[in-house]
């Protein structure tokens, strides 16, 4: 396969990487397994462009990205619905997606693997026609990511402490947000702190991260609780992976789901891929089975 690696040099561990010696490492185990590799590095401004700009070449089998969860997600957006395979170096904080795909989170590891990886396809999420591959939230996750971009921090640890902090802050006053859902046709009313849509539903006993990327449906969770308490509660059971069992959580699943929001603040209300972003009057939410192919380990479980 010929496959072109995009590297984030201001990307999480990739920072502190010595980059030539993680490019011999990656271009020895790919040629191993007869495929043509080409190492490119690219600032944080940068790598967007650089990632559209590949995603249009008809000379490529993968892309393969090296960064955190906000770069692997535009690259999935560039790449969704198209013949060029996303592979993921994980580079970032928490590697969502990777985890998901089953890919090690040791950069030695990984590309061992994605060398002698195979391509297949699995699903993504939209919201108006936006691409998502972990999760579209609305209310306290927004809140907390407002709050921790105000935090400094240089580093993988300093982001985890800053997002431990902004934790913190968010949860001293819990929002209640109302909002009109529409789930697979069915309407419901809701005054909520926190709903949630991710791509194929979270697996339990690990931080909130689907384990099937084939499941072909989404997940739906909406906190039922405004309590501090409750709230708090419900956070550190959702990141420990023990979120079925708590009361104050209604999940389910769905293929289409239908967000209706009538307040005036807009701007930074949502997050998509941990990333801030408006959240519409309306969001219409949906899964697109197998619609992105990737390049996984060939002993991923799920294949």
């Amino acid at each position: 396969m010929k496959i072109l690696a995009l590297l984030n040099r201001d990307g999480g561990t990739l920072k502190t990487t010595d980059h030539d010696e993680l490019t011999a490492l990656m271009r020895d185990e790919f040629a191993i397994h007869g495929h043509e590799l080409t190492v490119e590095s690219c600032a944080g401004d940068a790598i967007v462009a650089a990632i559209k700009t590949a995603a249009r070449r008809d000379d490529l089998d993968v892309l393969l990205v090296g960064g955190g969860d906000g770069t692997v997600s535009a690259a999935a957006a560039a790449l969704a619905h198209g013949g060029i395979a996303l592979g993921i170096l994980p580079a970032g904080t928490m590697n969502l997606f990777a985890r998901t795909l089953q890919i090690p989170l040791d950069l030695p590891a990984a590309v061992a693997a994605l060398a002698g990886g195979v391509v297949v396809n699995v699903d993504i999420g939209s919201v108006n026609d936006r691409i998502f591959v972990h999760q579209f939230a609305v209310g306290l996750h927004a809140r907390m990511v407002r709050m921790r971009a105000k935090i400094q921090y240089g580093s993988r640890l300093g982001k985890i402490v800053a997002t431990a902090r902004a934790v913190f802050l968010a949860l001293r006053r819990v929002p209640a947000i109302e909002l009109e859902l529409e789930i697979d046709g069915v309407l419901k009313r809701i005054k909520s702190p926190a709903v949630a849509v991710s791509n194929n539903l979270y697996g339990v006993g690990h931080i909130p991260y689907a384990d099937d990327p084939r499941g072909g449906e989404l997940g739906v969770y909406i906190c039922t609780e405004r309590k501090v308490g409750a709230v708090t509660k419900l956070t550190f059971d959702i990141l420990t992976g023990a979120w079925r069992q708590n009361p104050d959580l209604l999940s389910q699943t769905a293929q289409r789901v239908r967000i209706h929001y009538r307040g005036k603040n807009r701007k930074k209300r949502a997050v998509l891929d941990g990333e801030l972003c408006t959240l519409d009057a309306e969001s219409i939410v949906e899964i697109h089975p197998r619609a992105l192919k990737v390049l996984v380990p060939a002993e991923a479980t799920y294949l």
